[in-house]
């Protein structure tokens, strides 16, 4: 047989394998744009008023070393992108798409004196499952930093500090609640909302400590009632 007589053989050959490396590339191509974009989200409550969470949410990534921009106005930060380390395939690694992931936080307001930490874990180039151990409370323990962080240095007290008295709210206990059990007058809730910078009787958290006034505990033991704010 003649060399001119396989030669068609050869370039079936070559046409088949070359059907398979661009089935492959196309399959891979597929995958990583299904993988380009994942995020997992996670939240944590806090007995802090919005602006006082982010500014130990700042201090807890600092702490860590982790470059970020921030949003003040809105009460949001996002981290700088980071390599994620794990095996990535020649074609994607010829098109630069990189495994990589960032933080991206919200603070929001539940009332004035709680708010919710809302963390989203953005990562590119990665599937859910791999992007799983970079969720900030994993990687970088990030809701336990905050409130150490809270224990060790609390934030300052947004309340008066003289004329009054601390106390601290029982389980399942709301304003209406404690001023009747301190002041004996249910009504008083107004005052020491007024006082605390509340806006409702259940716009408290769990053992939250209330300011309440001197002339108002002292009617625990008297008959006048006090009144609300401009009345």
């Amino acid at each position: 047989m003649s060399f001119a007589r396989t030669l068609p053989g050869w370039r079936g050959i070559a046409a088949w394998w070359l059907a398979i490396v661009a089935s492959a590339a196309i399959v891979a191509t597929a995958a990583i744009a299904r993988a380009d974009e994942v995020t997992l989200g996670e939240e944590h409550q806090m007995s802090f008023p919005a602006h006082q969470s982010f500014l130990l949410t700042e201090d807890a990534l600092r702490g860590d070393g982790v470059l970020f921009d921030t949003n003040p106005d809105d009460l949001g930060l996002v981290t700088l992108w980071n390599k994620i380390d794990i095996p990535v395939g020649i074609i994607a690694s010829l098109a630069g798409n990189l495994p990589r992931y960032r933080y991206e936080v919200q603070v929001v307001p539940e009332g004035s004196s709680r708010s919710k930490i809302v963390v989203n874990v953005r990562g590119q180039n990665v599937t859910e499952a791999q992007l799983e151990e970079y969720r900030a409370s994993h990687k970088l323990h990030l809701f336990a930093q905050v409130d150490k962080l809270a224990r060790d240095y609390p934030p300052p007290a947004e309340t008066p500090t003289a004329g009054g008295v601390n106390f601290a709210l029982l389980p399942n206990e709301d304003l209406k609640g404690l001023a009747q059990r301190v002041t004996g007058n249910a009504g008083n809730w107004q005052i020491i909302a007024h006082d605390n910078g509340l806006k409702s009787p259940t716009d408290v958290a769990p053992f939250q400590t209330i300011w309440v006034r001197n002339g108002l505990v002292k009617q625990a033991k008297g008959s006048t009632a006090g009144s609300a704010p401009g009345q």
